[in-house]
């Protein structure tokens, strides 16, 4: 099994925020990241496929069709963007580094079937250089 990986880079703005919650218990438990007028972030998404390389072009899966997929799917529709209003898929849900990896999971999964017989493996998603987010489908 060989895995290889394409990183992609976007920014986005977000609000952690609980409506069934009072400001002062959203404030005490996402702190800054409440903020009413959004913060942003430089994202960094790291895309880990697994597969079998093929025996005439020696790929798991061409890097370029999988930056492709991952920037039609993904970055197109995050980058520069509200993850709270402005993104469809995360629209109703909370915009932890946890859900929006989860989510990315399920469009990238369904992009890739029709396409190659590599699968997904990992998705790192870096909030800060500090913080990030691994997800492998579980």
């Amino acid at each position: 099994m060989v895995y290889i990986s394409r990183t992609e880079h976007f920014n986005a703005a977000h609000r952690l925020y609980n409506p069934a919650w009072s400001d002062e218990k959203n404030k005490e438990v996402f702190g800054p990241c409440a903020n009413v007028n959004w913060h942003g972030h430089n994202f960094e998404l790291i895309v880990t496929v697994k597969g079998e390389p093929d025996p005439d072009t020696g790929f798991v899966i061409d890097l370029k069709v999988l930056g492709d997929i991952i920037k039609k799917e993904i970055i197109e529709k995050v980058d520069h963007k509200n993850l709270n209003l402005d993104v469809d898929f995360m629209r109703g849900k909370m915009a932890s580094c946890e859900i929006f990896v989860m989510e990315i999971w399920k469009i990238l999964d369904r992009a890739l079937e029709p396409v190659t017989e590599a699968r997904l493996h990992q998705i790192r998603l870096y909030e800060t250089p500090k913080n990030f987010v691994d997800y492998y489908g579980e």
